[in-house]
């Protein structure tokens, strides 16, 4: 059965380096676990276009119906990269509001693979004072490896190099092996056990 590779981008521009970084280690993941002869797919999930619908979801309890494609997708998923940049030495307000519509039990057991990008290497704890608790939290099954990207890590083409090249090669090398060790997820609607209005109506009739 393929594996659900769900990565979670929470860049505020359309060409933002959270996304690249979130790219690097969605296409690294799906390399590590070919290499262990297990099929895979990656979706990818930016949240920038879902800004206003991710507000709306929060003010009103409702998601619409391509924000909720993306929050059935992380709860579908074998294993999630999650990805934001950094500001005032967290993860955004865009990045927050995405998980807390997913709700506590959504990454209950789920293998997650934290990254985070900003323009100076100082930002980097942010991985582990504030992504690794919140995901904790939720009980997800983090990576060991949480990978950071200032800006001087990327290359002059704009692509991982060097050491952060090897870091997001043994980061998803960690998240394939988690992956690979569980059996696919297996999501089950909580309507599947209610009767249709077909049946309702016919114990109607019966009386």
């Amino acid at each position: 059965m393929t594996r659900r590779i769900v990565v979670v981008s929470g860049g505020l521009s359309e060409t933002s380096a959270t996304r690249r970084l979130a790219d690097a280690l969605g296409e690294a993941t799906l390399a590590a676990l070919r290499e262990r002869g297990v099929a895979a797919e990656v979706t990818t999930l930016d949240l920038r276009p879902r800004a206003h619908d991710i507000t709306n979801a929060m003010l009103t309890g409702f998601a619409g119906t391509s924000l909720q494609g993306d929050l059935d997708a992380v709860l579908a998923a074998d294993g999630v990269v999650a990805a934001s940049p950094v500001y005032s030495g967290s993860y955004t307000g865009l990045f927050k509001g995405f998980v807390d519509l997913l709700g506590q039990a959504a990454f209950d057991g789920t293998p997650v693979l934290l990254a985070a990008t900003a323009g100076t290497a100082r930002h980097s704890l942010a991985l582990e004072h504030a992504m690794r608790p919140l995901f904790s939290y939720l009980r997800a099954l983090t990576v060991p490896t949480g990978v950071f990207a200032a800006s001087e890590d990327w290359g002059g083409d704009g692509e991982a190099a060097g050491a952060l090249a090897s870091r997001v090669e043994r980061a998803a090398r960690e998240l394939a092996d988690l992956v690979a060790a569980r059996d696919p997820k297996q999501v089950v609607d909580e309507f599947d056990a209610a009767p249709s209005f077909t049946q309702l109506l016919g114990d109607l009739r019966r009386g």
